[in-house]
């Protein structure tokens, strides 16, 4: 008997309902803070059996370490109120990592620029 084929994209689906749950949150409770404030999320993946989501986030602000640390501060408040929106047992842990695509999807640019 052959074993049955699972193609589960579960993780895929958890991940971008907290995504845009988070991005909610954000918005919402801390919309007004200035470091906060310009911060989108731009991706999530689920990792450790989902057991916790990275969510990839840009901003604007020059200082990323200090907008690391903020996210690092109220990444506990947030989860508290992810697991009130979420209609799920179990809400996975989340931890905010910088996306610096677009910086080097410019510098690229820039590169291939000068070579003409």
């Amino acid at each position: 008997m052959q074993k049955k084929q699972f193609n589960s994209n579960r993780g895929e689906r958890i991940a971008s309902k907290v995504q845009t749950l988070v991005a909610e949150i954000l918005r919402d409770i801390y919309g007004d803070d200035k470091i906060i404030g310009g911060v989108s999320l731009v991706g999530a993946d689920a990792h450790g059996g989902l057991q916790f989501v990275r969510l990839f986030y840009y901003t604007r602000n020059p200082d990323i370490n200090a907008v690391q640390k903020k996210l690092d501060e109220i990444t506990r408040s947030v989860r508290f109120e992810l697991a009130a929106r979420m209609n799920q047992k179990y809400v996975p842990d989340i931890r905010f990592a910088y996306d610096d695509t677009l910086e080097r999807a410019a510098r690229i640019d820039e590169l291939l620029n000068n070579l003409k």
